[in-house]
């Protein structure tokens, strides 16, 4: 079976439209690692990610009757654009679906290329589901993004690339994971041309459906996806990509969004391009393999799979870029509300610099404080820090990885409410698209009171929103059968200590 997968890739056509993207020197990662790195640098495709190649590689091979008949597919960006450019090139129709909660700048982007859009549903699924049916009613030829054999061969061009433009010594390929396409691509030719290569996919912690299904030794859905790197999104990984990554691929690494926003910097260090969050995955992968295997002098490459990142993103990433690197810490500090309890905090932490600070009156006896300080990067600073504090009498939280601290607290004002109000908080992710709010808040209706609520945009399909309403333990039940009806994914975060030691009732 691998060698009709290397026959496919060899007579790939992908090159009627895609390019042979370089294979460039990361000189700022490989020093710092005292690794040789290397980027594949996919973003730099006519549509800005691999997806080019795979799309045009199912399409070019369709019979003559199947052209006539156009083809379709699901996608909220990525695919879209390679599926709509692919069609346009060989005059053929395409029709693509796409979430309603699809950026705008995506979906001109695929009507620019000169496909139809529909806008169905608000999620992948929604979309994926409606373009299979208008498949079956038109005739026309699903182009799926990562589960169809000459998608994965069109996605396989990759590596051959890469081993035609480094023919010594490559020791590991680090490869983003999503449905599975690209890697299993990778995978089937690299490893039948140089097997020493070591093949590892690289997931977000919330989306890694590849490294459940190695566990499991079996594909399995994933409940809920992240949706910060949403070209990865996915819940399942596909069918055929699994038969042969199962047996191919070395090794899955996760990594969590600090370390993707970390990554992005890392690579516009070295490019000066700005790669989207799932791009960035396997340089992040790389990363934490290095730190985590100390190894020295191997030559290591990253696939750098797209560019579409949204503008408005890069506020975000930028925020948790010094989390993601571990040089800022956050820390929620217990001082004495008293003159001089600032100044002194300040002395004790020395020449480090302090990244932010945020502060509310609590009462006469002490002041909770929120506070960012730069780090060196070691996790015994962080250490060191905190036991400094601790043993000048301050009571100190760590909230370096706290969720709900990094998405929402630090935003917040007002501080804690002025008596106890029997509130239940939660954290939900909420649908960007016109009306949305007023939709969520119609559904609850009067019958609750909200008493706390936080939402910034980060300029993705999904916002998130933290709530809290005052209601009994016995209203709960229905409370949630609200968010349940409007498929809105939420978590309860009452007892989360962000909550309590910054926005919390008093008693």
């Amino acid at each position: 079976m691998t060698q009709k997968y290397i026959e496919k890739i060899l007579r790939a056509k992908v090159y009627d439209v895609a390019e042979e993207t370089p294979l460039d020197y990361a000189p700022f990662l490989a020093k710092r690692f005292n690794n040789q790195i290397y980027l594949k640098r996919e973003d730099l495709q006519p549509v800005f990610s691999f997806k080019l190649r795979g799309a045009y590689n199912k399409i070019v091979f369709l019979s003559e009757q199947e052209k006539q008949l156009g083809v379709i597919a699901a996608s909220a960006g990525n695919h879209a654009q390679g599926v709509a450019l692919s069609a346009t090139k060989l005059g053929i129709k395409s029709l693509i679906v796409m979430p309603k909660t699809t950026p705008e700048i995506k979906v001109n982007s695929v009507r620019a290329w000169g496909a139809k859009v529909i806008l169905h549903g608000d999620s992948f699924d929604d979309a994926y589901a409606h373009a299979k049916d208008i498949a079956k009613q038109k005739n026309m030829t699903f182009v799926h993004p990562y589960d169809d054999p000459d998608v994965i061969a069109g996605q396989g061009t990759v590596a051959m690339e890469i081993l035609r433009q480094k023919t010594d010594m490559i020791d590991v390929i680090f490869v983003p994971v999503g449905g599975g396409g690209l890697i299993s691509g990778i995978a089937v030719y690299a490893k039948f041309v140089r097997p020493d290569i070591k093949i590892i996919g690289v997931e977000p912690n919330d989306s890694d459906c590849l490294n459940q299904a190695l566990k499991a030794n079996r594909r399995v859905t994933l409940k809920q996806v992240g949706l910060f790197a949403d070209g990865v999104a996915v819940k399942q990984i596909g069918k055929e990509p699994f038969r042969l990554a199962r047996n191919l691929v070395d090794e899955v690494i996760t990594v969590n969004t600090d370390e993707i926003c970390a990554a992005i910097k890392d690579i516009f260090d070295d490019t000066r391009s700005v790669a989207e969050p799932a791009g960035a995955l396997a340089v992040a992968g790389l990363k934490k393999y290095v730190e985590r295997e100390q190894i020295t002098g191997q030559t290591l490459i990253a696939i750098e799979s797209g560019a579409n990142i949204n503008f408005d993103r890069l506020r975000y990433v930028a925020e948790r870029t010094q989390v993601g690197e571990h040089r800022e810490i956050l820390l929620a500090v217990n001082i004495p509300e008293q003159p001089g309890s600032f100044l002194a905090f300040c002395k004790l932490l020395g020449k480090r610099s302090i990244t932010e600070f945020n502060y509310r009156y609590f009462d006469s006896g002490r002041a909770q404080i929120f506070a960012g300080i730069s780090s060196s990067g070691n996790e015994m600073d962080k250490t060191e820090i905190i036991s400094e504090l601790q043993d000048k009498g301050f009571s100190v939280t760590d909230m370096t990885q706290n969720e709900l601290a990094k998405e929402h607290i630090r935003y917040m004002v007002g501080g804690h409410a002025p008596n106890e109000l029997n509130e239940v908080i939660y954290s939900l992710q909420f649908p960007e698209r016109p009306g949305a709010l007023l939709r969520f808040l119609t559904s609850l209706g009067s019958q609750w009171n909200i008493s706390l609520f936080h939402y910034r945009n980060h300029g993705a399909a999904f916002g998130k929103v933290l709530i809290g309403v005052q209601i009994t333990q016995s209203e709960q039940p229905a409370l949630q059968l609200c968010f349940d009806a409007l498929g809105f994914l939420y978590t309860e975060e009452t007892k989360n200590p962000a909550y309590q030691l910054f926005t919390g009732g008093r008693g």
